[in-house]
């Protein structure tokens, strides 16, 4: 079974080696969606919502909501680059005998989106 919680947070960045729009400062409200897959327990729970929510929020949105990525993050800023950090941060708390991370959503905008789902 795949348990999905959805956030947002804005950010603004530039690519680097770019040449277009994306390489002037820019900002997006990102959309993401962390997939936890596992066996429900005895109660019917993959993994408690709170704790997700809890877990995600420490670990990734604070350090990325209202900040400039450039500054926070040492590599090029693309979708494809954060959702691989996101899972590298991930993986290892969201991995139990019950559950484990099983892909990541990262939206740019409301009609593109990058998916990952590990170095499988």
């Amino acid at each position: 079974m795949k348990v999905t919680k959805v956030f947002t947070f804005d950010s603004a960045h530039n690519l680097i080696n770019y040449n277009g729009k994306c390489e002037n400062l820019h900002g997006h409200t990102y959309k993401l969606e962390i997939t936890v897959e596992g066996k429900p327990d005895k109660d019917g729970i993959v993994i408690d919502f709170v704790k997700l929510k809890e877990l995600v929020d420490k670990l990734i949105i604070q350090k990325l909501d209202h900040q400039y990525l450039n500054d926070v993050l040492k590599f090029n800023t693309t979708s494809e680059n954060i959702v691989v950090w996101i899972w590298n941060i991930l993986e290892n708390p969201l991995h139990t005998e019950s559950y484990q991370l099983s892909m990541i959503r990262l939206w740019e905008t409301a009609t593109s989106y990058v998916e990952y789902t590990g170095t499988k």
